[in-house]
């Protein structure tokens, strides 16, 4: 990797902690400058735009929840215990996120809006794929007889992920772990007995 492709990928990650703790709109030119050390200039020579930065950034914050899973799933074969290590993984993001700031997914949904059109439509794409990758671990355990057939796999799909991201935002509305635990153990009791 030379220098500079070095410091893109520095400004990236920066930017990306910083936006996730702040939000897009929050983090100005300013703060980039101040989080990264570099002069306006040294940050422009890499992106156009903030709001380049800002795609870049989103697309790198989602790569690391992304491990996250892919090392969480590597071992599990059977569609329940997949299910199971989805909503654990995302269970430690509480108190252990994959950047600082809490789930990008979840900061930049809830900020993406008219204001910011590609980011809104690459949050969409993130979400999608998300939702996509738990309807196929349902979709194969009903074809492998692990899942009971008839179950309706984009429903299971919103369900787990609007309980997951609706308890990250209690959680960290009240400082309370409380509600992602509870939201665990539901999730984990309904995919035991109703999957």
């Amino acid at each position: 990797m030379s220098k500079g492709e070095e410091t893109k990928a520095r400004i990236i990650q920066q930017a990306a902690e910083l936006f996730n703790q702040q939000g897009y709109a929050g983090s100005s030119i300013s703060d980039i400058m101040r989080v990264t050390g570099l002069q306006k200039g040294g940050i422009y020579n890499h992106f156009p735009s903030k709001d380049e930065l800002a795609l870049q950034a989103f697309d790198y914050a989602i790569a690391c929840v992304s491990k996250h899973y892919r090392l969480a799933l590597r071992h599990e074969r059977h569609a329940i215990g997949r299910l199971k290590a989805i909503v654990n993984v995302f269970s430690s993001f509480v108190e252990n996120p994959p950047i600082p700031g809490g789930c990008p997914l979840l900061n930049t949904a809830v900020e993406s809006d008219d204001a910011h059109p590609a980011l809104r439509e690459r949050t969409q794409q993130a979400m999608t794929a998300w939702l996509n990758l738990i309807r196929r671990i349902i979709e194969t355990g009903i074809e492998k007889g692990e899942i009971q057939p008839g179950i309706n796999a984009d429903e299971i799909a919103s369900i787990i992920t609007a309980t997951l991201e609706g308890s990250i935002m209690m959680s960290k509305l009240y400082g309370d772990n409380i509600y992602m635990q509870r939201a665990v153990n539901h999730l984990n009791q309904y995919i035991e007995t109703h999957l």
